[in-house]
């Protein structure tokens, strides 16, 4: 008895916090349709006048690129702004033959008049912090523009960023990311959808309101005085980014999100290098979470309302500690419903709690038809994709729990890039990518144990109670032995 009784209060727990996190996204989406009514506040530089330009520095930080780094530097070369006025720093931290292609193309690069220099590290401290930060010593510009390998910036990119610094209280300005090849497979069109939500309801939902966002480490500008107040570029977490955001944020700083400037990149289209990208991600999340926390709760420069959504954006990863708990300990409570019938109360009030998945249905429709269109076509179609989203997202749970936990815990661990392709020049041999790891992870055999595991779930359905069994959790059984399967399957045959 005192075994179920704890699964329920564990699965309580675990149900209660996603839905809380459903109504920070339904209050995003209040946001963001509100903010569509607002007018932009966007100004211009005169940009014949040389001397109201600012000087900028773009920062490319880069390691063992050999696949887009001509790609970076070429579309970095197009950029346009006075030549006097722009310095280009290629952060090269590369261990491999890259470090001398890149050399060269370097030179040729100059012999143009652009003002570019090849910056390179033997102690990789601090990975891209540290990068980031030993090539601000030496930086001219007054605001500094960064670019990891696999983004291509248009080149109008500094002229419709830079302008929105004249507001001297804003310290960074960041846009959105677009996917040049957000249609080449299931897992790049799920992974645009996972980030259309955040570049979409997430970071307008929050700036419009004044509440903390994070500058998403690429396709962004700082002001270099805002870098330096906020105490400069920390290694301490996996993703450098979201902590020096929040640091900035807590000394007054004010950000800028631009929804309309896109700037595109490649998403991973092999499930290791997803895999490496989201355990970084995720891990780095919960890292600043326990980094961050007592100093936001603290922070007397910040409302009560901003606290509570800054401490749910730092949680945003550990909802997949909530989901995988709810998945795990689904199949017991099947089995304790249909056991113990004085809690049939319990569960009808839990039903209820089937809203999380209708408010995250709702909000990202609003998303996908930003993007897609809207129409009934568009609709079937994005029931799909949801669906389909939510099946493969619950499939990453595992893997994803594992890094919150060590985030959690203080569990150190390195830097893992994700590998770039470059899939229009290399679509026949993508598969010999050099910077693939070949090993299949521990955690991949656990995913297909997990397969079975929710395949049971759905034959559980059928033999439990009196009454010709029990369908009610069947759906979500469905969607984690599918989400299992497909992540299972294809890190085998991708070699995680």
């Amino acid at each position: 008895m005192y075994l179920q009784y704890t699964i329920i209060v564990i699965y309580t727990i675990a149900i209660v916090l996603i839905f809380m996190y459903a109504l920070a996204q339904l209050n995003l989406l209040y946001n963001y349709l509100s903010s569509k009514k607002r007018r932009d506040d966007s100004e211009t530089f005169d940009f014949s006048n040389t001397e109201e330009i600012p000087i900028v520095t773009i920062q490319l930080p880069v390691f063992n690129e050999m696949y887009v780094m001509e790609r970076l530097l070429d579309n970095i070369a197009l950029i346009e702004y006075p030549k006097d006025k722009l310095e280009i720093q290629v952060l090269d931290d590369s261990t491999d033959e890259t470090v001398a292609t890149t050399k060269a193309h370097i030179e040729e690069l100059v012999k143009t008049g652009l003002d570019i220099k090849h910056i390179t590290r033997t102690d990789r401290s601090g990975f891209k912090a540290g990068a980031l930060k030993e090539g601000l010593v030496i930086a001219k510009g007054e605001f500094i523009a960064i670019f990891d390998a696999d983004f291509l910036p248009q080149p109008n990119w500094l002229k419709r960023t830079v302008p929105y610094f004249k507001n001297e209280k804003i310290g960074v300005v960041q846009t959105r990311w677009g996917h040049i090849n957000r249609n080449y497979s299931i897992l790049t069109k799920i992974q645009a959808f996972a980030l259309d939500a955040h570049f979409t309801l997430e970071q307008v939902g929050r700036n419009s309101k004044g509440h903390f966002i994070n500058f998403n480490g690429t396709a962004g500008v700082w002001r270099k005085a805002c870098i330096l107040d906020a105490g400069n570029w920390e290694g301490d977490t996996l993703t450098e980014d979201l902590d020096l955001s929040y640091r900035a944020q807590l000394k007054n700083w004010e950000f800028k999100y631009l929804e309309d400037v896109e700037t595109p990149a490649e998403l991973p289209i092999v499930i290791s290098a997803a895999r490496s990208q989201q355990f970084r991600w995720n891990k780095g999340g919960a890292e600043n979470f326990r980094k961050m926390l007592w100093r936001v709760v603290k922070s007397d420069n910040i409302s009560a309302k901003t606290k509570i959504h800054g401490l749910l954006h730092l949680l945003n990863s550990s909802m997949f500690l909530s989901i995988f708990t709810v998945a795990i300990l689904s199949i017991p409570m099947l089995y304790i419903k249909n056991e113990y019938a004085h809690l049939r109360n319990y569960f009808y009030v839990m039903s209820f709690f089937v809203m999380s998945t209708i408010i995250f249905f709702v909000c990202y429709w609003f998303m996908y038809k930003n993007i897609y269109g809207s129409g009934f076509k568009k609709f079937f179609s994005y029931i799909g994709m949801f669906f389909t989203f939510f099946s493969i997202a619950m499939g990453f749970s595992l893997h994803n729990s594992i890094a919150v936990i060590e985030g959690h815990i203080g569990k150190k661990s390195e830097f893992v890039r994700t590998p770039k392709f470059n899939i229009k020049k290399f679509k026949d041999n993508w598969k010999n990518n050099k910077y693939l790891r070949k090993k299949v992870s521990p955690h991949v055999i656990i995913e297909g144990f997990l397969m079975l595991y929710f395949a049971f779930g759905m034959y559980s359905a059928f033999i439990v109670g009196d009454q010709g069994g029990d369908f009610g959790l069947f759906p979500f059984h469905l969607m984690l032995f599918i989400g299992f399967a497909y992540v299972f399957f294809k890190s085998l045959t991708s070699k995680v």
